[in-house]
């Protein structure tokens, strides 16, 4: 059984995965020249795995998917929301430790 990397959440599969999901979803708003993003990048792939089958975590270019971008209207990067029944339930702006990331996730599973 393969670790749980984080899902490519796209515009165009925004809906479907992040709002219709059963489960609460952490989505990283992020850039590739964004270098706070890739310090809370590798984290974020950790809790993909760590969270397999409790919540969904996935990762959201605001480059290549403008629409999300400004729906949340998402100004600073990295921005983190936590989504429960299509909802933002929360959100973190910024590089913080894993322990931050872990402690807001688990309010909401």
């Amino acid at each position: 059984m393969s670790a749980q990397t984080a899902v490519a959440f796209t515009d165009q599969n925004f809906d479907s995965e992040v709002l219709n999901s059963d489960v609460p979803v952490l989505v990283d708003f992020w850039a590739e020249w964004c270098g706070p993003c890739k310090k809370i990048g590798p984290l974020v792939e950790e809790l993909a795995g760590e969270y397999d089958g409790k919540a969904k975590i996935g990762k959201l270019n605001v480059d290549d998917n403008p629409e999300s971008s400004m729906k949340y209207q998402i100004r600073s990067i990295p921005a983190l929301l936590i989504f429960k029944n299509g909802e933002v339930v929360d959100q973190i702006v910024g590089a913080v430790p894993k322990a931050v990331l872990k402690k807001q996730l688990d309010a909401q599973l």
